[in-house]
């Protein structure tokens, strides 16, 4: 079974079962799931990552039951990358009950999907459930239904919570057991333990219920809306069902592994795996709105970038390979995400001027790195070592500054730097990369400033003009979730003297009439006079009233929280106008796509005063 079959009956299959197809949210997780209380992530990491408001019992428009594939990121484990089964970026098909269903219906869709539309053999399929301990009790209830749909007793196995249990995000909040299915991809060695054995059996889906709420003192207290949350790799799910060695394998990236393999000089299966994951992690950030940076997203996206370039040069590819590479990615995903079609130029755009860019620097760094080296074993004589060069068991300590300064001179990062002296035999020591992560982090939060200006929201300057657009954004966001919604949630901004820039969490272009609208409300309040507030509150004070915003200033224990009247509340650090009436005519230029799920108002104020 191909990928796209494989997306379509699982879809159909939920759809079947009362479920709402909904989209993929974006790899960048929008203001509204941190607004629900959750940590801040990077990523979307999971699939229920998005729906984490309608988890704690917000309603969703779409109703109790859902369904989705989500396209998710996470990089914990990037050095595992290239093994069988890990990836960066990878697609997680889910169905969610919120406060509907509960684990018949859940655990018994599950085995039915896997045996009578995927064909599964039954006999190979192995179950885990919760054992319990003193926080809650066994679940009984998911073991009797498993041996209810004639799961071998001898297959069904009872692990602790660092096995079968989730949540809560942090310290308290919904939580619960969960029911892991495996798949034995070697029956004839007989029973076996799924958590010894690896190698032997594939995770392909996770039956996750939410019955609990965590509280602060550590008790758990049942919850009166239970969710449950479903999850299987369509990477993993794939590679059992194309009876593939591995995910790479796999019909999602052959096309891509092909290509790689044709270019190569020097062929190796993990680099030519870690070529292909990253670049697929990359085209997929790049279509979401992530541009490659010294910070955040963009760092982890440039760093994915290098870190493929740097093994394309152990397979001996000489020649430019990115933009060839992302066609071939886009194709083979860009049926059931058109985004990477619509952004198919700006995206090989990105990767060919990052890819020239590293590409002269590369050999900089390498040279940099074997100074280092020649310098550890002194030319083979070891009294002939440098001062302050100490090595043990193949391990290298220096200054870690000296490593941080090869990246700030030759843009060859820290990781990548330790791959290569790990390859000539000697890596760099724990307080080496702890002295140059130092650094980096001083690096990054001056670049932060840099780019963000001195004040948060996105202004580059510090004029009176600049404020006043900062001003506008306020309205604006206000405005936009007036005409469009409540799902409208500022992404980011970019304010100069002449213009502001504003991104927002929307899937669909504005029309002429919506746009005309959200001008007319944003020029009503300018012309009211209202006089902005600034507060400072506690987290649960700005909650109540219904603040928003991608900022979080914070004083303290307490947030900053701009006012406009009764009408916006939003949080932010300043600066801005006295009142709205300072701000003059508000007129919206252009509207434009930003990536996927994400849309641009660039707009300008003509000042009355």
């Amino acid at each position: 079974m191909k990928s796209a079959e494989l997306r379509q009956k699982y879809l159909k299959f939920f759809e079947d079962k009362g479920h709402r197809i909904i989209p993929s949210a974006s790899l960048v997780p929008q203001d509204i799931v941190e607004l629900a209380g959750t940590q801040r992530v990077m990523f979307t990491t999971a699939g229920m990552h998005p729906l984490v408001p309608y988890l704690l019992g917000m309603p969703h428009p779409e109703g109790r039951r859902l369904v989705n594939i989500q396209r998710c990121l996470r990089t914990d484990d990037i050095d595992d990358v290239g093994d069988n089964v890990h990836n960066t970026f990878f697609e997680m098909l889910g169905n969610w009950s919120l406060g509907d269903y509960w684990k018949e219906e859940a655990i018994s869709w599950s085995f039915d999907f896997l045996i009578n539309h995927l064909k599964l053999d039954a006999k190979r399929i192995y179950v885990s459930v919760f054992k319990g301990d003193s926080d809650a009790p066994f679940d009984e209830g998911s073991y009797n239904i498993w041996l209810k749909l004639g799961v071998f007793k001898d297959h069904i196995f009872k692990y602790g919570k660092k096995d079968n249990w989730w949540g809560p995000i942090g310290e308290t909040g919904p939580c619960g057991p969960d029911t892991e299915m495996f798949y034995d991809l070697d029956p004839k060695k007989g029973n076996a333990d799924p958590a010894k054995n690896n190698n032997r059996f594939v995770e392909i889906w996770n039956d996750v219920f939410m019955e609990y709420d965590k509280q602060k003192d550590g008790s758990f207290k049942s919850l009166k809306q239970k969710n449950v949350d479903t999850g299987m790799g369509l990477e993993r799910i794939l590679a059992v069902l194309q009876n593939a060695s591995s995910i790479y394998e796999t019909d999602v990236f052959l096309p891509a592994a092909k290509l790689i393999e044709g270019l190569s000089g020097s062929f190796s299966q993990k680099s030519s795996r870690i070529v292909a994951d990253h670049l697929r992690a990359a085209v997929f950030l790049i279509s979401d709105g992530v541009t490659p940076s010294n910070v955040e997203r963009g760092y982890v996206l440039r760093r994915l970038i290098r870190r493929a370039i740097r093994h394309a040069t152990l397979l001996k590819i000489d020649q430019e390979f990115l933009g060839d590479l992302s066609r071939i990615i886009i194709k083979t995903y860009g049926d059931f995400y058109p985004n990477l079609v619509e952004f198919k130029e700006s995206i090989i755009g990105e990767l060919l001027r990052e890819e020239q860019k590293f590409k002269k620097t590369l050999d900089g760094g390498i040279k940099a790195l074997k100074q280092i080296y020649a310098r550890a074993i002194g030319g083979f004589d070891p009294e002939n070592r440098s001062p302050g060069i100490k090595i043990e068991n193949n391990v290298i300590r220096v200054d870690g500054n000296e490593i941080f300064k090869i990246y700030e001179t030759y843009g060859l990062p820290p990781e990548i730097a330790q791959e290569i002296m790990t390859d000539w035999g000697l890596a760099f020591d724990e307080e080496t990369m702890n002295e140059c992560n130092q650094a980096m982090q001083r690096h990054q939060e001056l670049s932060r400033s840099s780019s963000a200006g001195m004040f948060k929201g996105g202004l580059v300057t510090q004029s009176d003009q600049a404020a006043k657009l900062h001003t506008a954004t306020h309205l604006l966001h206000q405005a936009l979730r007036d005409v469009l919604g409540k799902h409208v949630y500022q992404t980011g901004s970019h304010i100069t003297d002449e213009r502001l820039r504003f991104d927002f969490s929307h899937s669909d272009k504005m029309t002429d009439s919506q746009i005309k609208e959200v001008e007319k409300i944003v020029n009503q309040k300018i012309k009211e006079k209202i006089p902005l507030a600034k507060k400072l509150m506690t987290q649960e004070e700005a909650d109540k009233i219904g603040a928003i915003g991608l900022f979080r200033e914070k004083y303290g224990d307490k947030v900053s929280i701009y006012l406009i009247g009764d009408y916006s509340a939003e949080y932010c650090g300043g600066p801005h106008a006295a009142s709205t009436d300072k701000l003059g005519n508000f007129n919206i230029i252009k509207e434009e796509s930003s990536g996927s799920g994400i849309r641009r108002i660039y707009a300008k104020i003509l000042t009355n005063n």
